[in-house]
């Protein structure tokens, strides 16, 4: 094994624990999910760059002869790259003591004041930073609310 498919399998091994991660491990986490909604997605022109990125360097590696474990570990990181960016929707976890914003946990006692843009932007104050929450259907909006309004 090279040390470019020791380095495919690093990349393509913390991406997939990253997507479990996210999909599976966090729902558990801090105690049972009360809500949970969509976010919008960000745009996926990084992530069409990266996949043709990883298209050229298997179309070298089959004109050059390369191995095919490396085919397959840029294939496989590809298709990773592929449910992360267009498949899985980000979301946003209300748990009891918090929520989960960008896989982060925050909890609501951090939380100093929360507004609504006229763009349909949730925008959370904390302490030191803005969290600007950007839902994927406008409905959602009055879920938080709601859900928000009676934990307090």
């Amino acid at each position: 094994m090279s040390v470019t498919d020791i380095a495919l399998v690093i990349f393509t091994l913390l991406l997939l624990l990253y997507a479990i991660y996210d999909e599976f491990i966090m729902s558990a986490l801090q105690g049972k999910t009360q809500l949970k909604v969509n976010l919008k997605r960000r745009s996926q022109l990084d992530c069409i760059i990266f996949i043709v990125l990883l298209a050229i360097l298997l179309y070298n590696n089959i004109t050059a002869h390369g191995s095919i474990i490396t085919n397959y570990l840029l294939i496989g990181l590809a298709l990773i790259a592929f449910y992360i960016s267009f498949i899985r929707w980000p979301k946003l976890l209300f748990k009891e003591t918090g929520f989960f914003y960008t896989n982060v946990f925050i909890r609501y006692d951090r939380v100093q004041s929360m507004n609504l843009s006229e763009d349909g932007i949730l925008v959370i104050q904390l302490e030191q930073r803005r969290l600007l929450v950007r839902v994927s259907q406008l409905d959602d909006l009055e879920r938080i609310y709601k859900f928000i309004a009676s934990n307090q």
